[in-house]
């Protein structure tokens, strides 16, 4: 499969592809820009941008705790911790009267603080220090594969609970008199936000990691006239921010993610000046 697949690349007209990070890294593009834009959609509608932001920060704990019961894996390690702190942080904002960005904050910083003690205790954090901005361009053909799986289990859960997502990010009380059990429909997706962010983050770095998920969806938010094309000029927007900050970093040497965000940016800055004259 490996091979056919860089067989079909080579055919393309691009320099760039005939180096196989260079086509490991396009495809990682293709397959994670579409998942970023297609929950960024509803991170957005939910108001979740600093909640997205807070799991990307609790990867370094993620690896420390792994490394404490003996995890050889850091994705595995991260997304477990992840999850149970994606849905321990919906459990407690659920509980309490004031603000969520509160708790959200109390556990984000908690999370960092015990993964940076521990990680340096041990003189392991040099190892790590590369997760906060990330290298795209190192990707391999495993975690394309784990990027391919995810992407089809995004697919089956947004084709399956998109409807129940939707009536519980317009309306909570609404979607409860539906008949919709509100904190499941949740905790799944926020727990589809950690695997996400977990298995992306490796090359697409801490620092930057929530940028992939806002800037498309409000992009795509500032133009579209309707749900149908919130979600599609979305994932165009992200996939043409991927490919171009891939390109452009090639060729004038730039690092990958920082350029695939700057993309997005100048998009979002663009389509927010023509929002009055396309909606209007």
């Amino acid at each position: 499969m490996q091979e056919l697949i860089n067989n079909i690349l080579e055919l393309l007209p691009f320099e760039f592809l005939s180096y196989a990070f260079m086509k490991n890294a396009l495809l990682a593009i293709i397959l994670a820009t579409p998942i970023f834009a297609i929950l960024g959609t509803m991170v957005v509608n939910n108001k979740m941008a600093f909640f997205s932001d807070s799991l990307g920060h609790s990867a370094i704990c993620g690896i420390a705790i792994g490394m404490i019961f003996g995890v050889t894996n850091t994705n595995i390690s991260m997304i477990i911790f992840a999850a149970l702190f994606a849905i321990l942080l919906n459990l407690v904002k659920h509980k309490v009267s004031y603000g969520a960005d509160t708790i959200i904050s109390v556990f984000s910083s908690i999370a960092i603080a015990v993964g940076l003690a521990i990680l340096t205790s041990v003189n392991s954090f040099n190892q790590y220090s590369n997760i906060l901005v990330g290298d795209i361009l190192s990707i391999n053909w495993n975690e394309i594969i784990y990027l391919f799986f995810t992407f089809v289990l995004i697919l089956v859960v947004w084709y399956n609970m998109f409807n129940k997502l939707h009536a519980v990010s317009v309306n909570s009380t609404f979607a409860k008199s539906k008949r919709i059990n509100v904190i499941i429909v949740d905790n799944i997706f926020v727990i589809l936000i950690a695997i996400v962010v977990m298995i992306s983050i490796r090359w697409i770095g801490i620092l930057l990691i929530n940028s992939l998920l806002i800037l498309p969806a409000a992009s795509s938010r500032n133009i579209a006239k309707n749900m149908r094309q919130y979600h599609f000029f979305a994932i165009i927007i992200s996939l043409l921010s991927g490919l171009a900050g891939l390109i452009t970093s090639y060729y004038y040497d730039i690092p990958t993610g920082p350029m695939i965000v700057i993309i997005a940016g100048v998009i979002y800055f663009v389509t927010f000046l023509l929002k009055d004259k396309v909606k209007g």
